[in-house]
């Protein structure tokens, strides 16, 4: 939490306890006076605060009745904070098999236009990271980090800026999936680094329909390890 403002880190704090369960949907927060003295501050930065998590639709205000957590299925999992907190503290298969259901939407329609669309800059960005994910191939951190930035420079060659705004969101869960279903035994890794450079092939030969079945074959495989592990 270093570098970050009073008002950031009391929005770190409270969003994970409410995400935690430590206030449970549909429960009342602290009052502003409480949460002032819990947290030796003003009364605008609790404001400031409680805007941030209404943004994040974690609490609304009731009027004359104060702050109360909102439901779970309102909550906004597309902020990166609440997708963090969430996969952090909610164990429920469900949430991933949720953010499993997303991939299988959006990332073959992803690699379609990479491969329209990737120029020779996305392209050395998409190699760097295969080859990173083949040299770190034992070492799951290094692995996985590598694997994400695989991701994301397909998307970014995709060159959609509204796309690039779910980058993060997108990105946290496949963290999420990928932490999760990590496997460098011998029957699986290879697969999974064959995967990758079958989808960077296609991109690389602007062959859409290559690149869009490479990329379902590669959900596949890690929707079936996710079955395997839940």
């Amino acid at each position: 939490m270093e570098n970050l403002t009073k008002t950031e880190r009391i929005i770190l704090t409270l969003g994970e306890e409410i995400v935690s369960g430590k206030y449970v949907p549909g429960a009342a927060l602290p009052s502003e006076a409480e949460l002032c003295e819990q947290f030796g501050t003003s009364r605008n930065i609790i404001r400031e605060v409680f805007r941030s998590l209404i943004a994040k639709r974690l609490m609304e205000m009731k009027r004359y009745r104060g702050a109360f957590v909102t439901q779970r299925n309102q909550w906004n999992y597309l902020d990166s904070d609440v997708l963090q907190w969430a996969l952090a503290h909610d164990h429920d298969p469900r949430l991933i098999a949720a953010m499993n259901e997303v991939r299988t939407l959006v990332e073959p329609q992803i690699a379609r236009w990479s491969a329209e669309r990737a120029t020779p800059g996305d392209l050395a960005q998409i190699e760097n990271a295969l080859n990173d994910m083949v040299k770190n191939h034992l070492d799951r951190e290094a692995f996985n980090q590598a694997d994400i930035r695989y991701h994301e420079a397909v998307l970014a060659s995709v060159h959609n800026p509204v796309l690039q705004q779910l980058s993060v969101a997108i990105s946290q869960l496949q963290r999420a999936v990928f932490e999760r279903t990590y496997m460098p035994d011998t029957g699986n890794m290879p697969k999974t680094l064959e995967e990758h450079k079958a989808l960077y092939d296609a991109i690389r030969h602007q062959d859409p329909d290559a690149a869009e079945l490479a990329a379902q074959s590669m959900i596949a495989s890690s929707t079936q390890r996710l079955k395997d592990i839940m």
